[in-house]
């Protein structure tokens, strides 16, 4: 009973508990793990023109298709591979979105290497800091910001596709680098507390 009480941002209602979950779990929660950042980044550029709740229905599908998102085995991918990805009915089977997580594999790769993880170098565009918003509605919340821009836009020179800025302030704010919980949610100190208020196992 008091879990229902919980006040929590718009997006997680009551009776979708695969938004629940990942409202209270994941999202808002900086994100320092290469594997989950890579996955995370696939997962964003997923979603493009779809609902974020059919990508979470597929999550698992993801996880199994794509090697659990092992960067080094995705930038390897055949075309034999790209024809089994475009056949399976557990993920969204767009050309495009397809060979850009390939693609974005091999850049993610070349980021790693040059900044010795993509985590060093993602947590640049906010100072290795995240951004603590304080915003009272989600009708505040901007769909994007002068970070994005500037995420997008280097990501973009690394040859990374589906990067625009909107989807970049969504993977910011799904990775933590910025703070979006609403001032009411019960998520938002949790997130700003030492370890970020992480639940996941």
């Amino acid at each position: 009973m008091a879990g229902r009480e919980k006040k929590r941002c718009h997006w997680a209602p009551a009776g979708k508990p695969n938004y629940i979950a990942y409202h209270d779990e994941q999202w808002g929660v900086p994100e320092h793990d290469d594997r989950m950042l890579y996955e995370m980044l696939v997962l964003e550029g997923a979603q493009a023109g779809l609902s974020w709740e059919t990508i979470l229905n597929k999550r698992d599908a993801y996880r199994r298709a794509f090697d659990r998102f092992d960067a080094g085995k995705v930038a390897r991918y055949d075309a034999r591979k790209v024809r089994s990805l475009l056949a399976d009915p557990g993920i969204v089977r767009n050309r495009l979105k397809i060979a850009a997580a390939i693609t974005n594999a091999r850049a993610f790769l070349a980021a790693q290497e040059e900044f010795g993880s993509f985590d060093r170098y993602i947590w640049r565009f906010v100072d290795g800091t995240p951004v603590q918003n304080a915003f009272r509605d989600h009708k505040q919340i901007p769909p994007r910001t002068a970070q994005s821009d500037a995420m997008s836009k280097d990501l973009k020179r690394r040859g990374f596709k589906f990067v625009g800025s909107t989807i970049c302030y969504a993977y910011m704010q799904a990775c933590g680098l910025v703070n979006d919980h609403v001032t009411t949610c019960f998520r938002y100190r949790e997130v700003q507390k030492p370890g970020g208020g992480k639940r996941r196992s």
